[in-house]
This record gives C-alpha cells, sequence and structure tokens, in this order.
C-alpha cells in the first residue's frame, strides 16, 4: 500500500479483504487514466448479475464454450487424469463444470474464488447433486498464491479457468497468472482453460453493450459496492457505461463515463473527474490460437491440444505444466 493510500486509511479498522479493496480503488483513482480492478465488479449482486449476462442473446461466450464443453465431452475425458482434483480459478456458477463432472472421473472440486458467500452457496449445491465428490471451497484471490487443501495433496491436479477469465488481464499478468497457476497445481498438472478468439468487431460491440442493458448495470455495480464497503458517495447516475474495441490491443475495453463535472468522495479525499473522462473497469482480450499457445510456453506450460466450435469463436485449451 503507496504512502498516500495509507494515510487515508489511517486510523480506521477493517478486515484485511476490504483494506485491500479500500487500497487498490484509491490507488487506481489517483492513475491518470483512472482505473479499477475488474475483480472487483464480483460480489454477490455482481456474481448473478454476471450470470444474467451469461444468458443474454447477444452474449456468445458462455454458450459456445458450453458447446464445446458438451460436445466434445468425451476428449475431455480422454485426457483428465482418473481420480483427479480439479481446481476452479475464479469459480462462478457451476455450469460448465457439472459438464466436467458428468463426463471425467473427478474425485475432488475445489472451487477458488474472491466471493466467498456465492462460493459456499455453489458448494452447497453441487454437494447436493453430486454425493459422491469432495467439495472444498476456497475463498481466496486466485492472482495470489492460496495453498490447494490438504486433503487433495496426493491427488492428480487438473487446474480450470474456463469463460475468457484470462483476456481480462493484461499480456503481463496473463503470464503471471499461468505461472502462478502452474506453481500452486505442481508439476505435470494439467490445465483446461477457455479463451475468446478474435472476430468481427460488430459481434463483440453487441455483446459488451447488451440492448437490455445488464452489462451496463454490472459496470455500475462496482461503484454501489464502494458506496456500500467502503463509504463512498458516488452518483451512480452521472456515470455511463461504454464498452469499445480497441484492435491495436485485440481488446474490448470497459468504461465508466462521467457525464458531467463531478467530486466524488472517499475516507474524506475528493476524486474529481471532468465531463466525459472515463474509469476504465475492464479489459478483455481476444486471442489467436497461436497467440495463446505462445503466452502459455512462457509461462512454463505445453500446450496439448485444443478445441473450438464450427465457426471459431471460442476455444478451450489443454496445457501441461513442465
Amino acid at each position: 500500500m503507496n504512502v498516500h493510500v495509507g494515510a487515508l486509511l489511517k486510523g480506521r479498522s477493517y478486515d484485511p479483504a476490504t483494506v485491500a479493496f479500500a487500497g487498490d480503488v484509491i490507488e487506481g483513482l489517483t492513475q491518470q487514466p483512472k482505473m479499477l480492478l475488474p475483480k472487483y465488479f464480483y460480489d454477490e449482486a455482481g456474481s448473478h448479475l454476471f450470470e444474467q449476462i451469461t444468458r443474454l442473446p447477444e452474449y456468445y461466450p458462455t454458450r459456445v464454450e458450453l458447446s464445446i464443453l458438451r460436445d466434445r465431452a468425451a476428449e475431455f475425458a480422454a485426457v483428465i487424469p482418473n481420480n483427479a482434483a480439479l481446481i476452479e480459478f475464479g469459480a462462478g456458477a457451476t455450469t460448465k463444470v457439472r459438464l466436467l463432472l458428468n463426463a471425467c472421473d473427478i474425485a475432488a472440486y475445489v472451487p477458488v474464488d474472491i466471493s466467498g458467500d456465492f462460493l459456499n452457496a455453489q458448494a452447497q449445491a453441487l454437494r447436493a447433486d453430486f454425493p459422491n465428490l469432495a467439495v472444498h471451497p476456497v475463498t481466496a484471490d486466485f492472482m495470489a498464491d492460496f495453498a490447494l487443501p490438504e486433503a487433495v495433496k496426493d491427488m492428480p491436479k487438473v487446474g480450470f479457468f474456463p469463460g475468457s477469465t484470462l483476456g481480462n488481464f493484461d499480456p503481463p499478468d496473463a503470464q503471471r497468472f499461468l505461472e502462478s497457476a502452474r506453481k500452486i497445481l505442481g508439476p505435470g498438472a494439467l490445465m483446461l482453460i477457455g479463451v475468446d478468439l478474435e472476430k468481427d468487431e460488430d459481434v463483440l460491440h453487441a455483446a459488451y453493450n447488451d440492448a437490455a442493458g445488464v452489462t451496463a448495470r454490472f459496470n455500475l455495480n462496482v461503484l454501489t459496492r464502494i458506496n456500500r464497503e467502503l463509504g463512498g458517495n458516488f452518483d451512480l447516475s452521472a456515470f455511463t457505461h461504454r464498452a469499445i474495441y480497441n484492435r491495436d490491443q485485440h481488446r474490448i475495453e470497459m468504461h465508466l463515463i462521467s457525464k458531467k463535472a463531478q467530486t466524488a468522495r472517499l475516507f474524506g479525499s475528493n476524486f474529481r473527474f471532468r465531463a466525459g473522462e472515463s474509469i476504465h473497469t475492464e479489459s478483455s482480450y481476444k486471442y489467436s490460437i497461436a497467440r495463446l499457445d505462445a503466452l502459455a510456453r512462457s509461462a512454463g506450460w505445453t500446450p496439448q491440444k485444443s478445441w473450438t466450435d464450427a465457426e471459431k469463436m471460442f476455444s478451450v485449451h489443454a496445457l501441461k505444466a513442465e
């Protein structure tokens, strides 16, 4: 935490997760351009909003990835070792993992996510539906080191990172995540990872600017969370959602745009916004299969196999830890 953040938080009593949240928000809003980390979208309300997004007609990634997992189930079963422990980084709803649990010989499931309440609710539902499956939820930031449960220590490890979440990281952070996952899972582990492929810009624009406005509510919810958990006074009606495609960076960018000149307060400090000024809340990088394979190799993984849908909208990759 930098000196400025420490001064603003001095004398305040918060749990470690809230301190980290506050520090990241203050640092992000003092940068030029302003930014917020996308992991803070996913409080309980944000997690539910994202599940609504995945069911929107414009939002293809979830639908297409599910089709790959369902249609190629036998091929996934062939690469996953028997009696494996499946570790899902950033676990949300269990729709995708259920396809693997039904098709593969998985003895234990370790969902890892920062949103503990949502995580535990999903784990409870899985235990009811898969009584022979050992479920060990871990509340943690999957971008940081965390310990796997002792119960899965000696089992073959399979990481699972679906949903094109890797695309939310800038390339250096994506490499660091893959290096961290390799360290956590151990040598010889397998990793199944989903990535969104490069495609027509009109398709991308529609997916992140849906007609029903659910993505806009999801984006604005991070300000609601700052107000609720950190005592901020952001006026949500004074910001609007915008998503654009940055062709040079191969990424969709989500922004919250200030509709007017305004000031928000947080921990007694003012954060000023010009009319039209942006808070960059998320990037979603789009990959080619060759660029994903190169990234994996740079982080110590060996590409084993990849699967795509017929229109090559999305891909799932099997990587092996060196």
